[in-house]
């Protein structure tokens, strides 16, 4: 026990010498100055103090000794300030600008990704598109074919892509409702041929009923053809001196139709 005492003892000991090292070698890292690098690097920022040693510079570096002071970094950082003044003013006039446009650019989209033309404009169209799928479906019942139906159904399908991509559409709201507008206006003008068409279709079917219709004409040919031999035999008879009135009187048959 009295062995693990000294032991860790010395172990303890070992270790603060150490670390006592270690500072002292940090300190004097740390702490250790070149008075004349100092010197040097003073000079070449402010153009204060002098160069160390002054012979060393003499004899080795003398032209950069004479104007080492006056080629300090002071004057060119203040000229580099005052060159770069002006364009303050600049970056502010750009940033305003900037800000200006972020704004209409911000009311832009926003008036983009509401669509209030179609709350204005949608109802009359839904109800000029529902007419006008109305009028196709009548095509068949006034005597039209399925292939007609199918083409006014692409009419149909047409105006309802156009109205979805005009809703999904990136655009202004008053660009939206001239499109919702023109829309509008072709639905009516289709409307209004496929109206047109189906008046001819009904016109047409009246036509062939009309047509189509019969009329049983009484058939008269044998009672012409018996009075035509009566009066053939009365005039025979008449011209053999016959009695006329002994023959039959049919002369007086009526025909009506």
């Amino acid at each position: 026990m009295r062995k693990y005492i000294i032991y860790l003892k010395s172990m303890t000991f070992l270790l603060g010498l150490i670390v006592t090292i270690q500072v002292k070698a940090q300190s004097y890292v740390t702490y250790n100055h070149d008075e004349a690098k100092m010197n040097q690097i003073t000079v070449q920022e402010i153009g204060a103090g002098c160069l160390t040693p002054d012979l060393y510079y003499w004899a080795f570096h003398n032209s950069y000794r004479n104007s080492a002071a006056s080629k300090n970094k002071l004057t060119y950082r203040a000229l580099a300030g005052v060159s770069a003044y002006p364009q303050v003013e600049d970056a502010d006039s750009i940033e305003a600008a900037l800000t200006k446009r972020a704004e209409i650019e911000a009311l832009n989209i926003a008036d983009r990704q509401i669509d209030i033309a179609w709350l204005a404009e949608g109802s009359k169209i839904t109800d000029k598109l529902n007419a006008f799928q109305t009028n196709i479906n009548r095509i068949v019942g006034a005597g039209g074919s399925i292939h007609d139906k199918n083409r006014w159904n692409d009419y149909y399908h047409i105006f309802q892509c156009a109205i979805k991509a005009t809703q999904d559409a990136y655009m202004p709201n008053a660009q939206r409702k001239k499109e919702y507008l023109a829309i509008y206006a072709d639905i009516t003008k289709q409307n209004e041929t496929l109206i047109a068409y189906l008046v001819q279709l009904n016109k047409k079917a009246k036509t062939a009923d009309l047509l189509s219709a019969t009329y049983n004409k009484p058939d008269h040919r044998a009672a012409i053809a018996t009075a035509a031999h009566n009066r053939w035999r009365d005039a025979g008879w008449g011209n053999n001196g016959g009695n006329s009135n002994s023959g039959s009187n049919t002369n007086g048959i009526i025909i009506q139709e």
